[in-house]
C-alpha cells in the first residue's frame, strides 16, 4: 500500500489549493477513493470520495460547493481542488481507498501516507 500526498500549504480564507495523491496502482486504480482530513486535537474525519472510474463523487456537507474530487487513473493520481477556503479547512490531507459507512465513509485500508498540511489563516 503506497500512499503520498502533495500539494499543502500555508493560504489565505477564500483561497485555493490543489492537493494531489500518487498511488499504487495495482491496489488502488479499481477502488473507490478518498480524501480525509485530521485538525489538531479531532479525530479524522471524511472530505470527499470518487468511484473508482470517476463518474461519481461524494461530499462531505462541510466542503460541499467548494472543494471537487477527481482521478486520473493513467497517471495512478487522485486530486483534490479546493476553493473559498476557510480557516476551518485547516488539517492534514489524507487519501486512501473509501468504503461506505453509515450515511458517510470511511477508509478501507489502515495504511495512510505522510498527509499534507493545509494552513488557511483568517
Amino acid at each position: 500500500v503506497q500512499l503520498v500526498e502533495s500539494g499543502g500549504g500555508l493560504v489565505q480564507a477564500g483561497g485555493s489549493l490543489r492537493l494531489s495523491c500518487a498511488h499504487s496502482a495495482r491496489t488502488f486504480s479499481s477502488v473507490a477513493m478518498g480524501w480525509f482530513r485530521q485538525a489538531p486535537g479531532k479525530d479524522r474525519e471524511y472530505v470527499a470520495v470518487t468511484t473508482w472510474d470517476g463518474g461519481s463523487t461524494f461530499y462531505a456537507d462541510s466542503v460541499k460547493g467548494r472543494f471537487t474530487i477527481s482521478r486520473d487513473n493513467a497517471k495512478n493520481t487522485v486530486y483534490l481542488q479546493m476553493n473559498s477556503l476557510k480557516p476551518e479547512d485547516t488539517a492534514t490531507y489524507y487519501c486512501n481507498a473509501a468504503k461506505r459507512s453509515g450515511l458517510g465513509y470511511t477508509n478501507l485500508f489502515n495504511t495512510w501516507g505522510p498527509g499534507t498540511l493545509v494552513t488557511v489563516s483568517s
